[in-house]
């Protein structure tokens, strides 16, 4: 059992990425309550092997960890085609107080249709789009937490983007 000198090293040096594990996870899994057992799941985990850890990026260990733990956390917990979509309310900006509303309809409008492109893409373009974009991840540090080669996470960006292009302009279409 480790011990609380652990402990606190554990606390100051993973804590910080929490809202970064809780938003791959969300964006992995779909589903808010998966995404809260995913993250806490990966916690114990991280802890658990805190003491092997051998230096480098925490936050790139962290999610390497999360990606994992999505992937196996759901066939472990849940019985097969019980999992439910993730469906995030879209709230518009605080800051944006006094804004017209026509244009706070629209920016929640271009929200929604980034947020359902991005719900389309397969999980493999999904996860590496969230990771440079979102997360700030650098191509190297997304090769290391898919456990890819820097080309395959170079392709898959150019696709995942190149798809989110396709299916944003396909809505645009739509609603004209």
């Amino acid at each position: 059992m480790p011990g609380a000198a652990t402990r606190e090293r554990f606390e100051q040096a993973v804590l910080p990425h929490l809202d970064a594990a809780y938003n791959l996870a969300r964006w992995l899994t779909r589903n808010e309550q998966d995404a809260q057992d995913v993250t806490q799941e990966s916690f114990l985990r991280a802890f658990r092997f805190f003491d092997g850890y051998q230096g480098g990026n925490m936050r790139a260990w962290l999610l390497t960890i999360v990606r994992n733990t999505c992937y196996t956390w759901p066939h472990r917990n849940r019985p097969p085609d019980t999992a439910v979509e993730f469906d995030e309310e879209i709230h518009s900006d605080e800051s944006s107080g006094g804004a017209d509303p026509e244009i706070q309809v629209l920016a929640n409008a271009d929200k929604a249709a980034v947020h359902r492109a991005l719900e389309e893409l397969p999980d493999i373009f999904r996860e590496v789009l969230v990771l440079r974009e979102v997360e700030g991840l650098s191509y190297k540090e997304i090769a290391d937490v898919a456990s890819v080669s820097l080309g395959t996470v170079m392709s898959r960006l150019a696709r995942a983007r190149t798809r989110l292009r396709q299916s944003l302009g396909a809505a645009l279409g739509k609603e004209s």
